[in-house]
């Protein structure tokens, strides 16, 4: 078991615990500070879901639903590994033999929780992964229906036979659904766990061993629009209307370096031809590269806006008092413009775009260009995963791993994420 979880990074200790998982820089850390992270971060996130961190792997989905994906990303990229290999190797943990410990005692009900499960395996063709999804999500709604409800019976109440009346097993779930609502941040989480609490309770009523379905349409009670905690970002449609304000391939090329490229506005002002490396192989993608660079990786790959950067190029060529920065500036001793300078420019094409005044309550400003990028680069990475989990449904793969590690090469990998991540920016460049 777990030898010690004493941190041996500052970067993690410095965080608050509820902002870790967002802050974190996962690409950065050894894999003796990616121990530590997993017992100082994903551990109590383990225990508020009803996971025991020692005895049970978090599985693929659950990493990505709880924004870890990247740890994912950072062990296969920067550490030759899986999270599986990570589990056994480097944390040194075995998964429990024992059945799962669905926190109630009451066996009819975990025989129709089961028996659901084994539907979904066998005709359903569900991975095992996925169905351990469905297992925690489960669990976390008996567990809290227990403690709302005072009874660890959830099937009596709704038997076809029960002289319950139904309002009563409805105003028992919606109990339930209230606590959970208080209980979690995020209503992405929410609505996942009440789609398998009513899919559970639906098929229950399909086999004849329930009269009523108490999850049934619920959702439509609760506020669980995507509750998100990130800082405020701009959307396909700012971004789309910024660009179509824009009046030159200035205006332009700014705002795809802060939505396109991701930089930040600082490193947009400095911007030098040098920096550009675009006459690459037909398997190689064009770049920007970077001598040193705070939190992030020394090249960004430039998947779109290429021709508009040619166009900037090819203009400023002719001049010969050109220094080679694309925001040049004589009166500067850096010979570039300034961050403050990219700053004014944002200001002055929002305005033209006519953005609004606020986004999630601030004002719009340059890191919110950068913000959409991040945003952008994490749907793409979403959708290729969940390719992934249909692969490994069909290949009957125990988890997606198994198919990143021997079907997919990391190449072809990278490939897939870029393919989604220029579509995603066609589409707000584009419209």
């Amino acid at each position: 078991m777990k030898a010690n979880n004493t941190s041996n990074t500052d970067q993690v200790a410095s965080i608050p615990s509820e902002q870790r998982a967002d802050k974190i820089r996962w690409t950065l850390l050894s894999l003796d500070e990616l121990t530590d992270a997993y017992w100082e971060v994903i551990a109590p996130t383990m225990r508020d879901d009803g996971l025991d961190p020692e005895t049970e792997r978090p599985t693929h989905d659950w990493l990505r639903e709880h924004d870890f994906r990247t740890l994912v990303y950072a062990l296969r990229e920067h550490h030759d590994r899986t999270f599986s290999q990570f589990w056994d190797h480097d944390l040194g943990l075995e998964e429990a033999d024992s059945g799962y410990d669905w926190g109630i005692e009451h066996k009819p009900t975990i025989d129709a929780l089961e028996s659901f499960l084994e539907s979904r395996r066998r005709r359903g063709g569900l991975s095992e992964s996925s169905i351990n999804t469905l297992r925690y999500r489960l669990a976390r709604y008996v567990r809290t229906y227990a403690t709302a409800n005072d009874t660890e019976d959830l099937v009596s109440a709704i038997a076809r036979d029960s002289n319950i009346p139904a309002y009563e097993t409805v105003d028992d779930c919606w109990a339930t659904f209230d606590r959970l609502h208080e209980d979690l941040d995020g209503g992405q989480t929410k609505r996942r766990i009440h789609r398998v609490v009513d899919n559970w309770y639906a098929h229950l009523v399909r086999r004849k061993r329930a009269g009523v379905n108490p999850a049934a349409d619920l959702n439509e009670e609760f506020n669980w629009q995507t509750e998100n905690g990130d800082n405020p970002r701009l959307s396909v449609n700012h971004v789309r209307s910024l660009y179509a304000a824009a009046e030159d391939d200035c205006e332009r090329i700014m705002i795809l370096a802060l939505c396109a490229w991701g930089l930040r506005s600082g490193e947009v002002a400095a911007l030098h031809r040098s920096q550009f490396v675009l006459d690459q192989p037909n398997t190689a993608v064009p770049h920007i590269a970077f001598e040193v660079r705070k939190n992030g990786p020394g090249q960004v790959s430039l998947l779109y806006g290429r021709d508009v950067l040619e166009d900037r190029l090819a203009t400023m060529v002719d001049d010969d008092d050109w220094n080679g920065y694309l925001f040049p500036s004589p009166a500067s001793q850096t010979g570039h413009r300034s961050r403050q300078t990219i700053l004014n420019w944002f200001n002055d094409l929002a305005e033209r775009a006519n953005l609004p005044t606020e986004i999630d309550g601030e004002k719009p400003v340059p890191q919110m260009g950068r913000r959409f990028w991040y945003d952008a680069y994490s749907s793409a990475l979403d959708i290729v995963l969940e390719g992934i989990d249909e692969i490994a449904a069909e290949q009957g793969s125990s988890s997606p791993e198994v198919v990143l590690q021997n079907y997919l090469s990391d190449e072809r990998l990278r490939t897939l994420r870029r393919d989604h991540m220029r579509e995603r920016l066609a589409a707000a460049f584009e419209g």
